[in-house]
């Protein structure tokens, strides 16, 4: 007959809670852009991805202290969040036009506006680590998506050995190479154009790398800069330094 009690009341605890959280529900925490992550995942062309689903590609909302910053892979956007009295979060931004957030099932959806298209995010699987900076739980989680397990060189200095480039922008088995990190906008997109680029480093010396990938193959090519030396760099694929595959 306890137990019954019991049962009963921790039920309509949980039912109660659940109205009330229902409506009280904030979107509070990490959210990134998962259609944009798998759209990449299919191995195609990484900007044309994020930009056919973008250009937020995280938002890092803290409604206690009124504080939303969102990412588009290359900056962060600061500003203050408030509710709506429709039930939507608005996002200020100083000297711009104001974001809508609401929350959809277990997604955040950002309102089409002058600045994009509607936008969906999810909480990520795996949050970046604790005072890692805002944009890492994507960046993480698109390095898992796009070039996450094993890669073998089949081509190229080192041939045979096998790559692994981990969701830190650690890579392992790339000769003359510990560390990666993929241009997703910004300064280096500017350059390199319509071609994808990475930088590759070792100690903290490296370079920029143009790179085509198409499904289970990953090609690797030297930056060639076109422009003069006045001019911003327009970086092309010169010569092919690698050709990867995945295992």
């Amino acid at each position: 007959m306890h137990m019954r009690v019991a049962f009963a009341l921790s039920l309509l605890a949980a039912l109660m809670s659940g109205c009330a959280s229902h409506s009280n529900k904030t979107p509070d925490g990490t959210w990134i852009n998962q259609a944009a992550i798998d759209a990449a995942a299919e191995g195609g062309n990484l900007r044309q991805s994020l930009l056919a689903y973008g250009p937020t590609l995280e938002w890092n909302v803290n409604t206690a202290a009124g504080q939303a910053t969102s990412y588009n892979g290359f900056e962060l956007t600061e500003g203050k969040i408030a509710k709506d009295p429709d039930g939507s979060w608005k996002v200020n931004v100083y000297g711009s036009a104001s974001d809508d957030l609401k929350l959809k099932g277990d997604e955040l959806v950002q309102s089409a506006s002058d600045s994009g298209p509607e936008q969906h995010f999810r909480m990520p699987k795996q949050a970046a680590p604790a005072g890692a900076p805002p944009g890492s739980s994507f960046e993480r989680a698109l390095y898992t998506a796009y070039l996450g397990g094993k890669w073998t060189i089949v081509n190229g200095d080192g041939q045979g050995s096998v790559v692994e480039f981990q969701p830190d922008g650690s890579v392992t088995g790339l000769p003359g190479n510990d560390r990666y990190a993929l241009c997703l906008a910004g300064d280096c997109a500017a350059m390199s154009g319509e071609y994808d680029s990475m930088w590759l480093e070792k100690n903290e010396r490296g370079n920029p790398w143009v790179f085509v990938r198409q499904g289970k193959q990953l090609e690797i090519f030297q930056a060639v800069n076109n422009a003069q030396a006045t001019e911003m760099p327009d970086l092309r694929p010169g010569e092919r330094h690698w050709v990867l595959e995945k295992n």
